[in-house]
């Protein structure tokens, strides 16, 4: 029996079943799956792969993914699932640093407000693609200039073309920067120009779907994402087989995978792969910890937690070969060199990809399944933005909101959506990019810092090892516990200090972002930053005594932190909920299970871990 499956006998009160659990044993796995499974495997991994060493690049990336990846992972996992709490609420651990929740749930809004615009451009892309001939295929449209050239080499050529190639521009580019974007009609950030009301429609039927993915909490995305979180990988196959099959594919794939050994020697390559494991897997981000929060107490998230990240690595390498097979297909029809047509983001995205998909027959049929399999990609993400905002909210305001929650959902889609406006104008990329680059940069990391350190150094490393076994039935080994002590903070630490030293101002393309641009920029990182000391203050200032006695009062745990239901309770968490009727849980277990399971025995050996342990200290 699981806290999912109890009846309304005993308890007088059940602390989780108002709250919601997943509603099926998968929905959690592969709701962990579609948030880590997104855009950047696509768009961001295999750039960064041929750009860094190729093959050899995967030394460093795998090894930053035990370092810090599969810790990290486990630890936010660990923490959601063992409290049933959200990223605001799950302070309870240490309420010294409830800010450092808050500065979550800032970044993750931020994030979600332009995250959901790259969803509405592929949504205009997927409906463009419904048609016999791709709009971008061709010149001469009314937003094209005489710079505009289809860039088709003859085939079978000698590799170079008898023009300046460098001095035109793809039929795909000025579609994307002329029609969809209409950047020329803006005169840089601070004056974009009017609204686009094709992406306006397209940003509201994002929001639309997102919330009617959300309305019901995990009890209808967790039913959703068997959809958006498997059927990406059917056509992420079709695509794979599509394009190892074209001529011209195997220069691109041992373009993006030739080791080259000597560029891990440049300390670039090793923190490109630390960043791209830090956000490829959504640590810090809180959606982890949120959908965590939602599983029975004795859920394997050791085991999920492999499933998880090495499934997404696997992912990342196999979308590197989709994408620079058709690249190399591409370099071929264009006799061009693979490097003068590969490019992440966005423009791999919007730009090159979909101007390959012109080369190919049926070329219409495989850029709707190209921009199907990113709308997908992108909304489980999204799915776990959203949730991970309503779900901090709720807990914090339970009675008031849980009753509420659809309302709150809406309200809060709503508000997002009226916020993401201004990306929807004709210079809303050049908002887009300072969002991206900002939002998420170098306060992702301190959070992640400061969440670590917390929970290892402040609520105590034996502690919180104690907690995970008396959830799983065993302790972490001392690969973990090396990891969340020493390994991965000083990683996110050299990550930070690197981030900071080799800053570069923001551009888009050969547009210089202004001075106050980027300073709105630094203080929007900045502010998520600040959270951190001002969650302090107030705790403290909530205590009483002296400065370091607050100090210390506001560090212990709040006295209901533990697990949510009383029959999980066990030691020094037995008979501290609210409302609680059983002085001893054990015996809970006994009355309504008949009898005393696995799980039961491991309480029974914590109690006299911590027995034994108060004792040596008397």
């Amino acid at each position: 029996m699981t806290p999912s499956d109890q009846g309304d006998v005993d308890l007088d009160v059940d602390f989780a079943a108002d709250r919601g659990n997943w509603t099926g044993k998968l929905d959690f796995l592969l709701s962990c799956i579609g948030y880590c499974v997104g855009l950047g495997n696509v768009w961001r991994f295999p750039y960064r792969a041929y750009t860094n060493g190729g093959g050899a690049f995967l030394v460093p990336y795998f090894l930053m993914l035990t370092i810090c990846g599969i810790p990290l992972f486990f630890l936010e996992l660990s923490l959601g699932q063992f409290s049933s709490l959200g990223p605001l609420a799950v302070w309870k651990i240490s309420p010294l640093f409830k800010g450092a929740g808050a500065a979550m749930l800032l970044i993750v809004g931020l994030v979600a407000i332009y995250y959901n615009m790259i969803i509405a451009y592929v949504l205009f892309y997927l409906f463009a693609s419904l048609t016999s001939d791709l709009p971008w295929e061709h010149c001469g449209n009314w937003w094209n200039t005489e710079r505009c050239l289809e860039h088709r080499g003859p085939k079978g050529g000698n590799g170079t073309l008898p023009l300046n190639f460098t001095s035109t521009v793809s039929p795909s580019e000025e579609y994307w920067s002329r029609y969809v974007l209409h950047i020329q009609g803006s005169q840089g950030i601070g004056r974009p120009g009017e609204i686009r009301w094709n992406l306006c429609l397209c940003l509201l039927l994002a929001w639309v779907i997102v919330f009617l993915c959300i309305l019901k909490g995990v009890k209808s995305s967790g039913k959703v994402v068997y959809f958006t979180a498997t059927f990406p990988y059917l056509i992420l196959l079709m695509l794979l087989v599509r394009g190892v099959t074209l001529p011209g594919a195997w220069k691109g794939i041992q373009f993006y995978l030739t080791p080259q050994f000597h560029h891990l020697l440049a300390s670039k390559v090793w923190i490109e792969a630390a960043l791209q494991i830090f956000y490829s897997l959504g640590v810090g981000f809180g959606g982890l910890l949120t959908f965590a929060s939602y599983n029975t107490f004795h859920q394997n998230i050791y085991r999920d937690t492999f499933i998880v990240t090495l499934g997404n690595a696997i992912t990342s390498i196999l979308a590197g070969f989709a994408i620079f097979s058709v690249l190399g297909y591409m370099s071929q029809e264009l006799g061009v060199p693979v490097d003068q047509v590969a490019k992440a983001g966005p423009g791999l995205a919007f730009v090159v990809y979909p101007q390959a998909m012109t080369m190919l027959p049926l070329s219409p049929f495989w850029s709707f399944l190209f921009f199907f399999m990113l709308l997908t990609l992108g909304l489980d993400s999204q799915f776990a933005f959203l949730e991970t905002i309503v779900t901090a909210v709720t807990d914090e305001f339970p009675y008031y909101l849980r009753p509420k929650k659809a309302v709150f959902s809406g309200l809060i889609c709503v508000a997002m959506y009226l916020m993401g406006l201004i990306l929807t104008t004709d210079g809303g990329m050049y908002w887009l990019v300072l969002l991206d680059d900002y939002s998420a940069s170098f306060g992702l990391m301190v959070v992640v810092i400061t969440t670590c350190l917390a929970v290892t150094r402040v609520y105590g490393i034996q502690r919180f090892c104690r907690d995970i076994h008396m959830m799983l039935g065993f302790k972490p080994g001392l690969y973990f516990r090396a990891c969340w002590l020493f390994l991965s903070p000083a990683t996110l630490l050299a990550l930070l200090v690197y981030s900071i030293v080799k800053y570069q101002p923001s551009e888009y393309g050969s547009y210089r972002f202004p001075a106050w641009a980027e300073l709105l920029g630094i203080l929007m990182g900045l502010l998520s930053c600040l959270m951190i000391p001002a969650g302090m203050l107030l705790a403290v200032l909530r205590e009483e005594g002296s400065l370091w006695e607050r100090l210390q009062q506001a560090s212990r745990p709040a006295i209901d932190w533990g697990p949510s239901l009383e029959e999980n309770r066990t030691g020094m968490y037995v008979a501290t909920l609210a409302g609680s009727q059983s002085p001893k849980p054990l015996m809970v277990h006994m009355r309504k299970y008949g009898g005393i399971t696995s799980f039961e025995n491991t309480a029974i050996e914590v109690d006299r871990e911590i027995a034994e342990e108060e004792e040596s200290m008397m």
